[in-house]
């Protein structure tokens, strides 16, 4: 296959692709073709994984009666953050659609293989959290080959998490690192949600290189 050549144009979307990936929390209830799903899987694959060790583990949650455990675990853990604060910021919070497990139409719960055989440990034996990371990578092709398909994706990350791996049966050497909902998003926005209801702005040092 011929390396591919990408202009000012391609550089100029990419870009806009970046802007406007958006944590979603509020979707249309009706689902994604399956050929669209398998495609952000397959996009799933072609992240960088340490030593090819391609950790992650992608389960789709289908069941109404685990969807409804997993539910019912967001909304005490949502309960008791909120009563971390207080006036305003506790305001705000309230007023958040944190999570998009009600309407999203598909379930998306991420894993990690903690030590896995694939990859020969190659990699990993000073850092072997870069499984984690190398899921993470993972995660964040699918969001993105998501927002290019006009698809939202939203990562409720208020859950327990052996809550979660027991509700899901999930083998000992599996960590949780992510639970997503996806579906078509009800609104786009280029700015983040947290940002437009006033709870954080982005930082313009965040841009700058740190030197030393």
């Amino acid at each position: 296959m011929p390396q591919p050549v990408f202009d000012e144009t391609f550089y100029k979307q990419l870009d806009d692709l970046f802007i406007w990936r958006r944590d979603v929390r509020r979707f249309r209830r009706d689902p994604i073709p399956e050929k669209d799903l398998d495609d952000l899987l397959t996009a799933t694959t072609r992240a960088p994984s340490v030593g090819l060790s391609e950790p992650w583990r992608f389960l789709r949650i289908d069941s109404p009666e685990r969807r409804a455990i997993i539910r019912n675990d967001f909304k005490q853990c949502n309960a008791d953050a909120l009563e971390r604060y207080e006036d305003d910021p506790a305001r705000i919070y309230a007023s958040l659609k944190l999570s998009g497990l009600d309407d999203a139409p598909h379930h998306i719960a991420v894993f990690n293989v903690e030590d896995p055989e694939q990859g020969k440990g190659l990699g990993r034996s000073t850092m072997p959290e870069t499984t984690t990371w190398s899921t993470v990578m993972a995660i964040h092709n699918l969001w993105l080959a998501a927002t290019a398909r006009g698809i939202g994706v939203g990562w409720v990350s208020i859950l327990t998490p052996e809550t979660v791996s027991q509700t899901l049966s999930i083998p000992e050497n599996w960590r949780f690192i992510a639970y997503l909902c996806v579906g078509y998003p009800e609104e786009k926005h280029a700015t983040p949600e947290l940002e437009r209801a006033g709870w954080e702005k982005r930082n313009p040092e965040r841009t700058q290189w740190i030197q030393r």
